[in-house]
């Protein structure tokens, strides 16, 4: 499962947002030479966000956009689901099915189910932890570790 970059962008975008500290509205363009996004794409982006009430728009000189509550209370969730981004890792829909004559693959609920975690992770992390950078991915050698202690416990089992 890929994240588009609807998802992305607009979370980039919240978090510039959201690392503004001035209190003043931030002009779009500005976000855009900062965050290397096309500033009409941020512009279609940030209605779906002003619709969905989580940013808020300043008409005229000085304007641009706020975010519309603390950056603590909007979770990263709601940002991609503000721009319609799809949050599901299975291939089916629900009324079609995975195949064509509408029965379940035999993988459907393990997608299934990390679409859920994927769901939970993003509703645990608000703006402000991506702003004050407390989401930290894993480090390689944790990773390194990860992979030796699954491969000894493999072994051990197959003894």
């Amino acid at each position: 499962m890929k994240l588009s970059t609807k998802g992305r962008y607009a979370v980039m975008a919240m978090a510039d947002l959201g690392k503004s500290v001035t209190g003043k509205p931030v002009a779009l363009a500005d976000v855009a030479d900062r965050q290397e996004i096309s500033l009409s794409y941020l512009e279609q982006l940030f209605g779906k966000l002003r619709r969905a009430g989580l940013v808020k728009s300043v008409r005229g000189p000085g304007g641009g956009y706020l975010l519309s509550r603390g950056a603590r209370d909007i979770r990263i969730s709601d940002v991609i689901q503000a721009v319609d981004e799809p949050i599901n890792a299975t291939r089916c829909t629900e009324v079609e099915g995975c195949h064509s004559d509408k029965a379940r693959c035999l993988t459907h609920d393990l997608w299934q189910a990390l679409t859920y975690q994927i769901h939970l992770y993003l509703s645990s992390v608000t703006l402000a932890d991506v702003c004050e950078r407390k989401v930290l991915g894993p480090r390689p050698d944790m990773i390194e570790a990860m992979i030796h202690a699954a491969t000894t416990a493999e072994d051990i089992a197959a003894e």
